[in-house]
């Protein structure tokens, strides 16, 4: 047997004559520009066949000696910074020499420099910065941005965006930028836009650049007045010529030149306005009086154009109120008052009235006459009197201890709030009377006895008595008479019943009279003093002329089949707007007999209870229909009537209601109680009335013989108003 197998053999040149050789001719690698300075790149380490040292060299293609080839060991290294921007691609020649001349041999190394993000976008600043746009404008042209990034690849693709105003500006891939909006000038005229530039690396660089952007104006604004509308108090009688008012207008638009023109026809014959400076003046005096109603004003528009533009006027409204300047003083319709006054006369005594009018328009403040005392002339007589300011009533200020016959002078101005205030004066001459010619009652105080309600029209009241000396007293009520329900008899003091009395209206009076001489009474004067003054006190006596009111014209109730006799079936009542005994109810019924004669019920004739006189067994779904008769003055006076319906039930007809909270205060609540309970039963049953059986504590436990006493058991029933029997239970609350 045989095999064969091949055997290479390499001659080797004689006497040491074989250089060393690189693994490979050529060499190539890719190394990022971030490599660190002092990192091995690559191993170039050559074979001697004679094992001879070998020393490594870059002979070529790292004239900047970026690289570091060890002479020793054939390791490249990373000796000074990469940057791919300025240098991508080196192309090394190294070489591996044993000493001898001809014991060189070289290879080729191929570095490509990759790129990292280390270049941020950079904008052209050529390109102008400072740019301007029209208003009114969507989508126009603003101007164009550029940048560039010296990155390879995505690192280098630039991209742009808006860092500002970006909902009124928008921007293009190729960096134009157009208004996203219409941009009103008068609001905003500059901004200033920030443009950001990114590369697109996964970790990116930006750059921004700030963009001048000025609005352009075009005329699109209307003048505007500084007030819609204006409102200006002109006083009447100005001469024309007159300025009373200055407007003015502002268009915000750019060089706008505004002018003012009336624009209301009727409003030029009675006012001139400069068109220039916006000043209203009159063309003529205005006269208040010469309105025909209340409120004497022009109103009317007024326009501001801008002569250089295109749009429409401006307007506001003007409202010219001529003031009512007080042509008329206040006269008196005297020039001389005369009054008398008693020597001890009471503070508050009223002596005599003043009396003025002005001729000034009603209404206004030049016509408000009111009076006051002039203080300088006659300073006692001010000290001692006063007149009252709205009415005029001269009165005592103080209480009076003056000197009989005296006569005292008093000085009273009328006055009105017209501009300017205008006003008149008047004397008042007060005569202090002799203490014989004033009447003196025999009392104070009068307590007559009482009068009935009922006494007809001219009964005497009461009589008063005053005297003086040689004189005729005349009487008259100055107070609580207001109603003029009693009259006097100004010879005699007879004091009667003029109108009907009412006890239950009004119960007393009490009556101020005065009593004066007849010499006072013809000079129309009263002379009021502590003596001719005196107090009627007349209390009114009650009498029977209500009848008694039940509270219900109906009362319905119910009684249990098995009721004993004198059950509390319910309690009437009724109320009588008279006092005493006239308001003291008896009660009585009117029943139709049953059986036997028997009347089935009674009530307490004091108290309105009613209860059973009968046994009602076996009587269920039955019902009685009976009176009560209420007689006021215990059963001696006036009478009424109110029906009563009683029905008969049994405990199929009741419902058992538990409430969490104690009998009392059930008891206290009953009536709130049952109107609830009714209207829930009334959506069922119209009309239906729910009565309420027992109230007590909570019963449970082996045949409910315990009793919870915090906790009510209540037991109701309703009664149908059709059939005037109870409603099941199980139609009650179906």
């Amino acid at each position: 047997r045989s095999s064969i197998t091949t055997v290479y053999i390499e001659v080797l040149p004689p006497n040491n004559q074989s250089p060393p050789r690189f693994p490979q001719l050529m060499y190539s690698l890719e190394v990022s520009e971030a490599m660190r300075i002092g990192a091995v790149l690559l191993n170039l380490q050559a074979v001697d066949r004679e094992g001879d040292p070998i020393r490594y060299l870059i002979q070529n293609g790292d004239p900047q000696q970026v690289f570091n080839l060890s002479q020793n060991s054939g390791l490249l290294a990373l000796a000074k910074p990469l940057d791919r921007e300025s240098t991508d691609r080196y192309i090394l020649i190294v070489t591996a020499s044993d000493g001898r001349p001809d014991g060189t041999s070289t290879a080729t190394v191929n570095i490509v420099v990759t790129d990292v993000n280390d270049n941020g976008p950079i904008f052209d600043m050529f390109l102008p910065k400072n740019l301007s746009v029209q208003e009114e404008e969507a989508n126009a042209f603003v101007g164009q941005v550029r940048a560039t990034d010296a990155d390879a690849g995505v690192n280098g693709q630039v991209r742009y965006s808006l860092a500002n105003f970006n909902h009124l500006f928008r921007i293009t891939s190729n960096g134009s930028i157009y208004t996203a909006v219409k941009l009103n000038r008068e609001v905003r005229d500059y901004y200033e836009l920030i443009v950001e530039a990114t590369d697109g690396a996964a970790d990116p660089r930006r750059s921004t650049l700030t963009l001048a952007i000025k609005v352009l104006d075009i005329d699109d604004n209307s003048p505007v007045f500084t007030n819609s509308s204006y409102t200006v108090c002109v006083p009447e009688n100005l001469p024309p010529g007159t300025v009373f008012l200055q407007i003015e207008a502002k268009d915000v638009d750019l060089g706008a030149n505004v002018t003012y023109r009336i624009r209301t026809q009727e409003a030029r014959q009675y006012f001139a306005l400069n068109k220039y400076t916006g000043e209203l003046s009159l063309l003529k005096s205005l006269d208040y009086e010469s309105f025909s109603d209340t409120e004497a004003t022009f109103t009317f528009l007024v326009e501001a154009f801008d002569s250089k533009g295109t749009m429409p006027p401006g307007l506001a409204t003007v409202t010219v109120r001529v003031k009512d300047m007080n042509d008329y003083s206040p006269v008196f319709s005297k020039k001389l008052y005369r009054g008398m006054v008693a020597p001890d006369a009471a503070k508050g005594t009223v002596i005599t009235t003043v009396s003025a009018e002005d001729q000034d328009p009603p209404g206004t403040p030049a016509s408000r006459v009111r009076y006051k005392v002039d203080v300088v002339q006659f300073p006692y007589s001010a000290s001692i009197f006063d007149v009252e300011e709205n009415s005029g009533r001269v009165v005592t200020r103080v209480n009076l201890n003056e000197e009989p016959s005296t006569v005292f002078k008093l000085v009273v101005i009328a006055y009105d709030d017209g501009d300017p205030v205008k006003f008149n004066t008047t004397t008042v001459e007060i005569a202090v009377l002799q203490p014989s010619v004033i009447p003196r009652f025999t009392q104070d105080e009068y307590r007559p006895p009482a009068v009935s309600e009922s006494a007809p029209r001219g009964t005497v009241v009461a009589v008063v008595l005053a005297a003086a000396l040689n004189q005729t007293v005349v009487y008259s009520i100055v107070s609580g008479n207001e109603e003029d329900v009693f009259a006097i008899n100004n010879q005699t003091g007879v004091i009667s019943v003029k109108k009907p009395l009412d006890y239950e209206r009004v119960s007393s009076y009490e009556l101020r009279v005065q009593a004066d001489s007849l010499q006072v009474v013809r000079s129309n004067l009263r002379v009021p003093s502590k003596s001719n003054t005196a107090k009627v006190f007349i209390e009114v006596q009650d009498e029977n002329d209500h009848a008694p009111v039940f509270t219900k014209k109906l009362y319905i109730g119910g009684v249990s089949e098995d009721a004993k006799m004198f059950s509390s079936v319910l309690k009437v009542k009724a109320d009588d707007k008279d006092t005493g005994n006239y308001s003291a109810m008896q009660y009585r019924l009117i029943i139709p007999p049953i059986k036997d004669g028997k009347e089935g019920f009674v009530i307490e004739a004091y108290t309105g209870l009613i209860k059973t006189a009968m046994l009602f067994k076996n009587m269920r779904r039955s019902y009685f229909k009976f009176q009560v008769i209420a007689t006021d003055n215990y059963g001696k006076g006036l009478s009424s009537k109110a029906d009563v319906l009683v029905s008969v039930v049994n405990q199929l007809d009741m419902q058992v209601i538990v409430s969490n909270v104690p009998p009392t205060l059930v008891e206290q609540n009953k009536d709130q109680l049952i109107g609830i309970l009714e209207r829930y039963v009334q959506d069922q049953i119209p009309g239906a009335t729910v009565v309420v059986e027992s109230i007590g504590a909570r019963r449970f436990g082996d045949g409910y013989s315990e009793e919870d006493y915090t906790k009510s058991d209540l037991m109701v029933y309703a009664i149908d108003p059709q059939t005037n029997r109870a409603i099941m239970r199980n139609e009650l609350f179906k």
